[in-house]
């Protein structure tokens, strides 16, 4: 399902919330409309999902159906929906290295972090020469014009939250991404060696699910959880953002079946080191 389709899914989601409020306040559309002044077919729309309600047209629907003490949940969860998804051409007209002064905040903020990636290295134990090839290979995709210097230092702002010491970080990582070379041979193995240097920090928990692991729970696409306020996920044409709790809590889920996919310690560092040895027979070759 697209990015555009699961927020039409939302909506119709949401209509049948609103319909589910009718129907147990007893009304029937043309009820409703004569309680609130909309029209049957303004009704009709929204319960289908065809139309996107306002929030003074939730609060009229909630006042006709005596459920007024519903309002600030629902109008919460219709704000969701309209932030759930930020296309990439608009996010990005500001440029990168503005996008990551603007996350900088939350990133202070937070208590603890949970990553997953399947593809790349966690931002938050990125390099600079790793993060430069991420920022060359975005820039190039989407058609960027930033100052690549300057998006590489707006972005090293993760690296300094890591190593602050004042964030706890549990991390999980597909060993595919240790071996996705990004940048020359002799960045990647700087970045493999920063990995684990950072995975002795006493704020870190690393782990790494190995290649070929019977799985319990599948890859997919990678994403952030902020204490349990906030998650994040980019996609290739847009970024997800949910704040409700019962999205929080399916993600909070999901990541702790990757954590029991994964191994940790010694095991992990294996793993970096058998992509350390397989970049470094390249270099030789």
């Amino acid at each position: 399902m697209s990015e555009q389709d699961q927020v039409q899914a939302a909506r119709k989601a949401f209509g049948r919330r609103l319909r589910g409020l009718r129907l147990d306040a007893n009304l029937n559309g043309r009820q409703l409309s004569a309680r609130s002044g909309m029209r049957d077919s303004k009704i009709s729309r929204i319960e289908l999902g065809r139309q996107n309600p306002t929030e003074a047209d939730i609060r009229v629907w909630c006042r006709a159906c005596d459920a007024e003490d519903q309002v600030p949940e629902l109008i919460a969860a219709h704000r969701q929906i309209d932030e759930m998804w930020e296309e990439h051409r608009h996010a990005m007209r500001a440029g990168l290295k503005q996008q990551s002064e603007r996350i900088k905040p939350l990133y202070e903020q937070t208590k603890l972090i949970r990553a997953y990636e399947p593809q790349t290295v966690p931002g938050f134990l990125q390099r600079p020469g790793y993060t430069r090839a991420v920022i060359e290979d975005v820039s190039r995709f989407h058609g960027l014009t930033d100052d690549v210097d300057q998006a590489v230092e707006g972005r090293l702002n993760r690296l300094r939250v890591l190593e602050s010491g004042k964030c706890m970080f549990s991390l999980v990582i597909e060993a595919g991404a240790l071996y996705a070379q990004r940048g020359s041979v002799a960045v990647m193995l700087d970045q493999l060696d920063y990995v684990e240097r950072a995975a002795g920090f006493a704020n870190v928990a690393l782990g790494i699910i190995p290649l070929g692991r019977l799985r319990t729970i599948w890859p997919g696409e990678g994403f952030y959880v902020y204490d349990e306020s906030l998650v994040r996920s980019e996609h290739w044409t847009g970024g997800y953002r949910a704040r409700r709790p019962s999205e929080i809590a399916t993600y909070l889920r999901i990541f702790k079946l990757l954590q029991s996919q994964a191994v940790y310690g010694d095991s992990a560092r294996a793993e970096i080191d058998a992509a350390r040895r397989l970049l470094q027979s390249r270099e030789i070759s």
